[in-house]
């Protein structure tokens, strides 16, 4: 198995020299491999230290050079490993593991990862077999499908069987842990990607910003390995019957993954009505889906904030483990299928009774306030157990 390289300020006993700053290290430990993981961990960390804590934070390298500050978290300590993603994504999660099991000790209390990706299955991995406490924001989404998506169904699974803390966005996701009889404290606190939306743009839901005197936007982003290669063809189709048109303009944000990009590129360059945007900051992101008309993407990060922005979502999968934006009317899935995508495109853009419908902000994936309810029940519980400990050594 190839290890990945060191690099950053080690953990450890005492304190932690950070530049010009000493930091006392923690014993709350967060691991972060994406973009994603860092905008929806970044609330929860500031929750704990809001309480008087300071969690450490470990990044794994999945997406490199993230850039702390833009999270607000370039303050914590913080230890950087590299270990870039890959094309084996279980592979990935057990470098991840190796790297993140020599930084946990007897002083490490708890271990937090978020979401579904490789980096949050290694640290969870390497917590598992360290036994120390794992704790899973973002827990019990599913599409009861190991295929779609692949790996990411299966690295929830895993994380969940094992978990001491299980923080479900949602009832449902509470509800599937339910079912599957997960043996950790299940907390319904919402997801932490709408406490980033309200921090980010100061209040939930915000109304949709129509742009004046132009074609109505459609906004596209497609990352997603399950649209990668081959499956993408009919999205770009689909994509250029719609700019045959005329009645759109259409922006394509890029993905980070090289490969997907030159895929994009190659199909969908060189089109008057078609423009293709550098990937975005978090930030740049929320401006643009809020000057949209339409979203199409496969992103679950979206899935969640553009019922709060009150912009029609067109989901570019056939199953999501966020249902909520469906049965709330805020999203539809269409899938890669051609026909579907510009069937229901254009049912938006001649039917203003269905694109009201679609485009009235709602918060079914919670209120904006989930890192709070996280950062409470994590002090209460290390609570409970500094309590248990005292009681076995008196």
């Amino acid at each position: 198995m190839r290890r990945c390289a060191a690099g950053g300020k080690r953990f450890g006993a005492g304190s932690l020299h950070f530049g010009a700053i000493i930091l006392r290290t923690s014993p709350i430990l967060a691991v972060v491999g994406t973009r994603p993981e860092a905008i929806k961990t970044a609330p929860v960390l500031q929750g704990l230290q809001a309480r008087g804590l300071a969690p450490g934070l470990v990044l794994t390298g999945q997406h490199p050079q993230l850039d702390l500050a833009a999270f607000g978290l370039d303050r914590l300590p913080h230890h950087r490993l590299a270990c870039p993603g890959r094309t084996d994504p279980r592979a990935h999660a057990e470098e991840v593991a190796a790297a993140v099991a020599p930084l946990l000790d007897r002083t490490t209390e708890l271990l937090i990862v978020q979401g579904d990706t490789s980096s949050a299955l290694g640290g969870a991995l390497a917590g598992f077999r360290r036994g120390i406490p794992v704790a899973h924001v973002e827990a019990g989404l599913r599409t009861f499908d190991p295929a779609l998506p692949w790996p990411e169904e299966d690295n929830r699974v895993t994380i969940d069987g094992q978990a001491s803390l299980l923080f479900a966005p949602t009832e449902t996701s509470a509800a599937n842990l339910r079912a599957e009889g997960a043996p950790g404290e299940i907390h319904i606190t919402g997801n932490t990607g709408i406490d980033a939306l309200r921090s980010l743009l100061g209040r939930v839901p915000l109304p949709h910003l129509s742009a004046v005197n132009e074609r109505p936007r459609l906004l596209v982003t497609c990352h997603r390995r399950e649209n990668w290669g081959a499956a993408f063809l009919p999205i770009a189709e689909a994509l250029l019957v719609l700019d045959s048109s005329n009645a759109l303009q259409i922006d394509v944000v890029l993905p980070p993954n090289a490969a997907v990009a030159g895929t994009m590129r190659e199909l969908l360059g060189g089109r008057f009505g078609i423009r293709l945007l550098p990937a975005l900051d978090h930030q740049a992101m929320i401006a643009a889906m809020r000057s949209a008309a339409i979203l199409l993407s496969d992103s679950g990060g979206v899935q969640e904030e553009a019922p709060a922005l009150g912009v029609p979502l067109l989901v570019l999968r056939e199953k999501t483990e966020r249902p909520e934006g469906v049965t709330s009317g805020n999203m539809r899935l269409v899938g890669n299928d051609r026909d579907r995508i510009v069937a229901e495109v254009r049912r938006l853009l001649t039917d203003a009774d269905a694109y009201t419908a679609m485009a009235q902000p709602r918060l079914p994936y919670g209120d904006g306030h989930a890192a709070e309810r996280i950062a409470a029940a994590i002090v209460a519980w290390l609570g409970r157990a500094a309590e248990a400990e005292e009681r076995l050594t008196a």
